[in-house]
């Protein structure tokens, strides 16, 4: 059997939490549901584009610009509907290429199935099955990346970093969630980690959503300061 995580406020290092926006209303309206299918299809888009942009960069503001739109005016987004009018953007460092890499993956040999438990969504089945090879020299560490299990699952990446808790979101940033459309792609046999592209979970935005953070053991020892950020100083 896997080892069982249960869910816990983000300052727990131990368990993840799980938010998650189909959660918030668990009968939702045919409306709610159709808008939760665009959100989805407009994310898997914004991702193809990326990836297809002819400079990393300029997929990078693809990704800024849509985002903004999506966050201050789709019915699904995680800001609150009186704020989305008013709402300034999705706060980010700038740019930076240095963080964008290709990297190898290798299995991790004894890995074994976890099971973390995300209260009224059940139990969420993940594989610690892959880890990371090419982010040792400029970062001081690898990553873990998780095999979602169970029916349409996809790779997904947490991770911290030394800007968690005050630049960053305590619980931590995604870079890959597959499954909802957050896919990188790979090139020349690599896998596309490009850490500009990194994001807060919805639960950052509200505590409407449940998510799972990042756990302790996938956080990298320096500060990554690409990707989103908490609100940019004055």
């Amino acid at each position: 059997m896997g080892s069982v995580k249960t869910m816990a406020h983000m300052d727990n290092e131990e368990a993840p939490e799980m938010k998650n926006p189909e959660m918030k209303n668990p009968e939702m309206k045919n409306n709610d549901i159709l808008d939760l299918a665009d959100w989805r299809r407009r994310v898997s888009d914004l991702y193809g584009r990326v990836r297809r942009a002819a400079e990393p960069r300029l997929g990078w503001e693809q990704w800024r610009d849509t985002r903004d739109a999506m966050f201050g005016s789709h019915p699904q987004s995680p800001i609150a509907p009186n704020d989305r009018s008013t709402y300034a953007g999705v706060p980010l460092f700038d740019h930076d290429p240095a963080v964008r890499f290709l990297v190898d993956v290798e299995t991790i040999e004894d890995a074994v199935e976890e099971t973390w438990d995300i209260a009224a969504d059940g139990a969420l089945r993940l594989f610690p099955g892959l880890r990371t090879r090419g982010l040792q020299e400029a970062f001081g560490g690898e990553l873990t990346i998780y095999q979602i299990k169970g029916y349409g699952g996809g790779l997904f990446l947490p991770f911290k970093d030394a800007t968690c808790g005050a630049e960053t979101y305590g619980g931590g940033r995604y870079l890959l969630d597959t499954i909802k459309g957050a896919d990188l792609g790979m090139e020349a046999g690599k896998l596309v980690l490009d850490f500009n592209l990194a994001y807060h979970p919805s639960c950052r935005h509200s505590d409407a959503w449940v998510c799972p953070l990042a756990p302790t053991g996938n956080t990298l020892p320096v500060a990554v300061r690409a990707g989103e950020r908490m609100s940019v100083p004055v």
